[in-house]
């Protein structure tokens, strides 16, 4: 299978976001998506040479999960923008849980914005862990280490640098605000309402 990038001007225009930075964001995807092409294209060709076990192939697979996670989270980052927002639906499924789980709706976003603004690189993620019918807010480091297995994302904020110093230079709080204002909760809403 060879994945399309997906595409995602619909949200030039985003308050709080140039389109200088979404561009350079769209970007960055895209050479996500042809990365994880070329490496499932280079380590089916390792399969064929009856090479799976060489150093080179553990290498690039190692790669491919970074490569498919930059994808796939950037996927689900856009994914859960809309130019203007759009408010929470508060009588959701969804918001009853976060109510549920966090003691507020309030508070959740509090902590998801902590986790944000935590020092480094990475990912803030609000999971759905369905074995535990539990919501839980998370940090991934990188894109390929971090993740809760099993649970599935829901809202998911991009932290890393080039989401956004161009804009913000090193006030991220003021970034995470913007994303807030630009989720599109009917997009998280469909998430959750799918897994649990």
């Amino acid at each position: 299978m060879t994945y399309q990038a997906v595409n995602f001007e619909n949200l030039l225009g985003t308050e709080g976001f140039s389109d200088q930075i979404l561009k350079n964001h769209f970007t960055l995807y895209n050479g996500y998506v042809a990365n994880t092409n070329k490496l499932m294209e280079e380590l089916a060709g390792l399969e064929k040479e009856d090479k799976a076990g060489t150093p080179q192939y553990a290498e690039m697979k190692r790669r491919f999960g970074w490569e498919f996670d930059g994808m796939r989270l950037h996927e689900l980052y856009f994914g859960n923008m809309v130019k203007g927002g759009s408010a929470p639906d508060g009588n959701s499924k969804l918001m009853a849980k976060i109510a549920k789980d966090f003691g507020s709706v309030e508070n959740c976003a509090k902590v998801f914005k902590s986790i944000g603004a935590m020092r480094g690189i990475g990912w803030t993620i609000l999971s759905y862990d369905p074995v535990g019918n539990q919501l839980v807010n998370t940090w991934i480091n990188e894109h390929d280490a971090g993740h809760l297995a099993g649970t599935a994302p829901l809202l998911i904020m991009d932290v890393f640098e080039h989401a956004f110093m161009i804009d913000y230079g090193l006030k991220r709080p003021a970034y995470i605000d913007a994303f807030f204002n630009a989720i599109d909760w009917k997009a998280v809403e469909k998430r959750f309402n799918a897994v649990s």
